[in-house]
């Protein structure tokens, strides 16, 4: 570890009096794990990491495999901005290592940058904006609204407008820029969009987002979640995604002489993506809650094609302003807010990558509302679904050497046995709908 970098953390350890350290990381669903260690320990930890057993986290070790470590990358060291002054807390980001100190195959983080390292190769830095739609309840006992507002709305005494603030401004404090938030189109629905950057720093930046959000709402006696699906007959919860390629200081994905100024290499992206749609769906919408989102009529994807203007296509190309070359971007809009991003991050730029390294040929894009054409119309479109429900997307992902091969034989091995396990319990459940639909008549 950089020398520099060592007594940079040391001194803003001492001077801005940080009792508590944790280590934080995700397990192969993106739920947010740690190690906490007081400061006395911090010698030790920026030599040698934090050992711990991994045979507990989702998708790490076995038993026999279980001692792995958790070393930090002190390049995302921050002061959680709700600590007491007479006892701070700090948290960092770690990459896993196994007992050799060597990257652990079950770390999400490491798969995304197994595959940043891919784009690297090939000159490219991939960089991504997402959206983050969620929602807002009164409690955490079930889903009782907040508000009643829509799309853009400015509404007198918005308890939803003032968590947005706390929580805009709480980001700000941990040097995460952010470009908007506003109430989103169902009701207690909101966005906060971070600014876009490279793929790693979004994935970390994703997961500190999601527990600010939390921990604003829950600091308010309000819950938030983002749940896909958390009320019926209204929009789901999506996390559109804002991709593009860079050279250097140079956005690949813009060509001049193109006439909607989209490069092949971004051709190339987007087809891959549109190729490798229904294998990697599993992990951009891996819950299965996720699949009722996914259906007609409530703005989120149904189909895989791509368009500029449609918002009913499955990537959208935002139309290019003269002048700004490094907005021209493809919006990826089925994934939603509660995949894990690493995984999700990396599975999109490996189909993106496959796409330019074999040459996809771009299919024409759909205009038209996709909702409203005729069925022998998307048949003659070339039009495909995505996945009904989540089994059927991961039995697209076990088919996917794709997939396995970006998140790698551990992982890949790991991720579809626990989403098999979700989708059989789930079959197993009796629901309010059964009930309330056959008990009395059946």
């Amino acid at each position: 570890m950089d020398q520099e970098l060592q007594a940079t953390i040391r001194t803003r350890v001492a001077d801005e009096n940080v009792k508590h350290i944790q280590l934080w990381f995700t397990d192969i669903l993106g739920n947010l794990k740690m190690v906490e260690v007081p400061d006395r320990q911090l010698d030790s930890v920026l030599e040698s990491g934090a050992p711990f057993d991994g045979s507990s986290i989702a998708g790490y070790a076995e038993v026999e495999e279980s001692d792995i470590v958790a070393m930090p990358d002190w390049t995302t060291f921050k002061v959680l901005p709700w600590s007491q002054n007479h006892e701070r807390t700090a948290f960092v980001f770690c990459d896993i290592l196994d007992r050799n100190y060597q990257p652990y195959e079950g770390d999400p983080r490491w798969i995304l940058r197994r595959q940043l390292k891919r784009a690297a190769d090939m000159g490219l830095e991939f960089h991504v904006g997402p959206e983050l739609e969620y929602f807002y309840f009164k409690n955490g006992d079930g889903p009782e609204l907040t508000d009643e507002g829509g799309y853009f709305d400015v509404l007198p005494a918005d308890l939803g407008n003032d968590l947005r603030k706390q929580t805009m401004r709480t980001l700000d404090r941990l040097d995460i820029p952010m470009e908007a938030s506003h109430h989103e189109v169902a009701p207690s629905q909101h966005e906060i969009d971070p600014h876009y950057d490279e793929a790693l720093v979004m994935a970390d930046r994703v997961m500190v987002c999601r527990l600010i959000v939390k921990e604003v709402a829950a600091h308010n006696g309000v819950h938030a979640t983002f749940m896909p699906k958390p009320l019926h007959g209204v929009n789901g919860s999506g996390m559109h995604v804002h991709q593009s390629l860079f050279r250097g200081a140079d956005n690949a994905f813009f060509d001049a002489g193109d006439p909607n100024h989209l490069s092949d290499l971004g051709k190339g992206f987007i087809a891959g993506q549109l190729h490798h749609m229904r294998e990697i769906c599993a992990v951009l919408n891996q819950w299965v809650n996720s699949f009722k989102r996914l259906v007609p009529g409530f703005e989120a994807p149904v189909y895989v094609s791509w368009a500029h203007r449609n918002r009913t296509a499955l990537i959208r190309v935002p139309l290019y302003i003269q002048g700004k070359e490094s907005t021209v971007r493809a919006e990826l809009r089925n994934p939603d807010p509660a995949a894990n991003p690493y995984l999700a991050f990396a599975v999109m730029l490996a189909a993106g990558l496959e796409g330019i390294e074999k040459g996809y040929e771009l299919p024409p894009g759909v205009e038209p509302n996709i909702y409203a054409m005729a069925a022998e119309e998307r048949e003659a479109a070339g039009l495909t679904m995505l996945p009904n429900n989540l089994y059927e997307a991961i039995t697209e992902t076990q088919k996917s050497e794709l997939v396995r091969r970006a998140l790698g034989e551990h992982a890949f091995e790991r991720f579809v046995t626990n989403k098999l396990n979700e989708w059989y319990e789930y079959r197993e459940q009796v629901t309010d709908f059964e009930i309330e639909r056959y008990f009395s008549v059946l």
